[in-house]
């Protein structure tokens, strides 16, 4: 499945924390590498093409170090999305923040785990929910 999704991290004085990230490395759960967004606030953009390369970015960033947790923003829009959607911070966790006027709708689990977990789609409360999908999340395994 190919799932083209871009994310930015919005975070004050993350030089050093990001700065790792900005590296190939091998030894990571997802693939990539976040390039620099030159913003007077710290931000840094990545793009996957497919799902598997994204596994496990969350719990990486969860990991680090940050000066100011509070403050780390999150964004993330997966290609069928009508918008980003935005994480932050809640006691060590990153937790997506409900949007006013989205909600997040998430297909079937997969039968095996052959295929990654789908993040769902974050879509307009106006837009029909199509059939099988669910604003509970149905695939326990994290998608990010």
């Amino acid at each position: 499945m190919s799932r083209i999704a871009q994310v930015i991290v919005l975070a004050p004085d993350a030089d050093e924390v990001m700065g790792p990230l900005t590296q190939p490395d091998d030894s990571r759960s997802w693939q990539g590498r976040f390039e620099r967004l030159h913003l007077f606030i710290g931000g840094w953009v990545i793009e996957f093409d497919r799902m598997r390369p994204r596994s496990g970015l969350l719990r990486h960033l969860e990991s680090l170090a940050w000066p100011h947790p509070e403050s780390v923003q999150v964004l993330i829009h997966d290609e069928e999305d009508d918008c980003f959607g935005l994480w932050m911070m809640r006691d060590g966790v990153l937790t997506e923040l409900p949007l006013p006027g989205h909600r997040r709708l998430h297909p079937p689990a997969p039968a095996t785990h052959e295929f990654p977990p789908s993040p769902g789609l974050l879509w307009r409360i106006q837009t029909a929910v199509p059939t099988g999908f669910s604003t509970s999340r149905q695939d326990r395994r994290p998608a990010w």
